[in-house]
């Protein structure tokens, strides 16, 4: 298969017409290869608009949501990041390419130590993975300036919220029912009043696993 025609087709058919269209974005999609994040019999359609079932029964994004969780993200390099649901480690590596550090939490032991051995071919260094119920955070870490969640939640949780910092943003699918809705939180100061927050667009993504469980952390 040749996975760089299908990688151009991907950008093209897909991302692009999605109004994504930051180059230094587009151009890190061609840098981290995604058919290193799935399954072998899986490579031939790593690039399909479709989420990918993952071995723990959750999904891989679609290509165009990923790309579209960064460019609203915006995010720069010196920034420190926390990611809820590490899943295969695809959303990660892009995190982790334009920003300083991520944090990256998922609830099934099997999903971190697939990440971890995808992350480390792609030579990836600059991540903390962590096998938790991400519905509380990482509060020992906080604040971050980015929060993405990889789950759909009823709403908007403050104990996520609380761990932003001041001009941090956070990237969360909110509601219970179809279409939810992408929503974009921004703090902008101190304190429960200073937040802001604006539903991007509507979607549909499966519900976070783990949320109404206990929190445990390792490490």
């Amino acid at each position: 298969m040749d996975f760089e025609k299908a990688r151009f087709n991907m950008v093209e058919q897909q991302i692009r017409p999605w109004d994504v269209l930051n180059t230094q974005l587009l151009d890190l999609l061609f840098h981290v290869k995604r058919e290193n994040f799935v399954a072998d019999n899986q490579k031939a359609i790593a690039f399909v608009d479709t989420e990918l079932p993952l071995p723990n029964g959750s999904r891989m994004l679609q290509p165009k949501m990923e790309a579209r969780i960064l460019q609203e993200l915006n995010i720069a390099a010196d920034e420190k990041i926390l990611e809820i649901g590490t899943g295969s480690g695809y959303l990660t590596a892009l995190l982790a390419s334009v920003g300083k550090h991520v944090y990256s939490l998922d609830i099934d032991a099997n999903m971190t130590a697939l990440a971890k051995a995808n992350l480390a071919r792609a030579g990836i260094q600059n991540v903390t993975l962590v096998t938790a119920n991400g519905v509380g955070g990482l509060p020992t870490n906080a604040p971050f300036d980015v929060i993405v969640v990889g789950g759909a939640l009823p709403s908007v949780p403050e104990e996520l919220t609380s761990q932003l910092a001041v001009g941090g943003r956070m990237l969360v699918v909110v509601g219970d029912l179809a279409p939810l809705a992408a929503t974009l939180v921004e703090r902008v100061k101190e304190g429960p009043s200073g937040l802001r927050s604006t539903v991007l667009f509507e979607t549909h993504l499966d519900a976070l696993q783990g949320v109404g469980q206990p929190e445990r952390f390792v490490f």
